[in-house]
């Protein structure tokens, strides 16, 4: 039994599927089949029943594959290993962080680990607060970046940044010239909002009670995937909503947006990462680095 067959079966059994396995693998189906042959044939075992036009794991199969899946993962952290004895010249970095960070903070930093470690591949995924705190915390990302505060015990939690977050309008809005009274006036319009879990949303709900808001009253017309998109909808009039600075910052001096004079909490960026996983040096020099810019050291580079 090879590596190389615990690969192409779990490629196999996960989508259920040997086309689009063989596809994801960049191997042909017919070498595919054969893998699978191969073990069945060796050990006498049935690892998938066809099914129609289907294929779907046996019982057989279903525990093989926890065991298949457990052996890859120790070699990827044998290989994890040897890539850090090798002085970075070699190896991978996933890092996760919700939008305002991926797009407007961590591009800096990137830039920086980049031009010193070329050889080290880095990979980013970008969603709400919640979506990057689940990735570092299943371990399918080794770093996490995000604008929400997160509660788990598991994860080492560093602040990195203060980010200030802005009420805007379109020029035309009645609060571009008056700004409103929140108890009476926030529930009377239309809001333009991120989806539920995006750290900016979340914090403005939260100091809504503070300013005699209760969030239940407020009419969210569009609830929309980026902050990008929440920008352009209420340049174009759709209502109104609670933005950082950064993302918004362009549009204010372009005077697409107005920012309304309206009290509002700061928040910090965190960085992210497991108490108990194993840290590549990859991954160590990516957090010293963010560490520095928290503590406002220049990088030279």
């Amino acid at each position: 039994m090879t590596l190389e067959q615990l690969r192409i079966f779990v490629a196999v059994a996960e989508r259920e599927h040997v086309t689009q396995g063989a596809r994801d693998l960049n191997l042909t189906q017919s070498a595919t089949s054969a893998a699978i042959a191969t073990l069945e044939e060796r050990y006498a075992i049935k690892l998938f029943d066809r099914v129609g036009r289907r294929i779907v794991l046996t019982e057989t199969g279903r525990i093989f594959l926890a065991e298949a899946k457990a052996v890859l993962a120790r070699a990827a952290a044998a290989e994890t290993v040897l890539g850090d004895l090798a002085g970075l010249k070699r190896g991978s970095l996933k890092l996760a962080a919700s939008q305002t960070v991926a797009n407007y903070w961590l591009p800096r930093i990137i830039h920086h680990y980049r031009r010193r470690y070329p050889g080290i591949t880095l990979t980013l995924a970008i969603g709400n607060t919640e979506l990057v705190s689940g990735l570092v915390h299943g371990g399918t990302a080794d770093l996490g970046f995000s604008e929400g505060e997160i509660d788990d015990d598991a994860l080492t939690i560093l602040p990195v940044a203060e980010d200030e977050l802005v009420l805007v309008v379109a020029p035309g809005h009645s609060w571009a010239d008056r700004p409103p009274d929140p108890a009476r006036d926030f529930p009377r319009e239309s809001w333009v909002f991120r989806e539920r879990g995006s750290g900016t949303r979340s914090i403005f709900e939260a100091f809504l009670p503070v300013m005699g808001v209760d969030p239940r009253t407020l009419e969210i017309r569009l609830e929309l995937p980026s902050n990008e998109a929440v920008r352009a909808a209420v340049e174009a009039g759709a209502g109104a909503t609670v933005i950082s600075r950064l993302v918004a910052e362009s549009s204010l001096r372009a005077g697409t947006l107005v920012s309304v004079d309206l009290a509002l909490p700061k928040r910090r960026f965190f960085a992210m990462r497991h108490r108990e996983r194993y840290l590549t040096r990859a991954a160590q020099e990516f957090w010293r680095l963010v560490a520095e810019q928290s503590e406002g050291k220049q990088t030279t580079e």
